[in-house]
């Protein structure tokens, strides 16, 4: 009997756990980031929640995850990164994603389908111009969403953040 490779397995349909908890800087800095039951539900809502009604509202093209999960040992050695992020701790509910260069479908058209159509805790336009972002930051939350929307630019040497209008 073939055992199941943890990474291979699918927390929805079209994410996978090694999409979910993919880290350069994990590998290289020997980091295990792996989420525990309650991470795990947290991303299994999201991705189902989310993730996969984005997917097929957009006509089911190939959306790349950036940041899913990122455990607290691995966040502790990433420069600047937010010691309250959604991406991590005891949560496990928050994605960044983007398309690239998909010329199908571009981060305004991610943006505005999830604020138009889906259940969200937080939304964020990171960086880029006022035509599109450089990515898309979302959570969710099983209850209590706040159906929060920021823009994230940088001003001061640092990341702020402002309503989006």
């Amino acid at each position: 009997m073939r055992q199941s490779n943890k990474y291979s397995e699918k927390i929805s349909r079209n994410i996978t756990m090694y999409e979910a908890t993919k880290s350069w800087t994990a590998i290289k800095e020997g980091i295990d980031n792996t989420p525990n039951e309650d991470q795990l539900r947290n991303m299994k809502l999201l991705a189902e929640n989310v993730f996969e009604p984005l997917r097929l509202g957009l006509g089911n093209h190939p959306i790349n995850i950036s940041i899913f999960f990122r455990g607290d040992e691995l966040n502790k050695v990433i420069p600047n990164a937010s010691k309250t992020s959604q991406h991590m701790a005891k949560k496990g509910a928050a994605v960044d994603i983007d398309v690239d260069t998909s010329n199908i479908l571009y981060n305004y058209q991610i943006f505005n389908y999830i604020k138009d159509n889906l259940e969200f805790d937080q939304l964020i336009w990171e960086h880029g111009d006022k035509l599109n972002p450089d990515w898309v930051h979302v959570s969710y939350n099983q209850v209590n969403n706040r159906k929060l929307i920021l823009i994230a630019y940088k001003g001061n040497g640092k990341t702020e953040y402002k309503t989006y209008s």
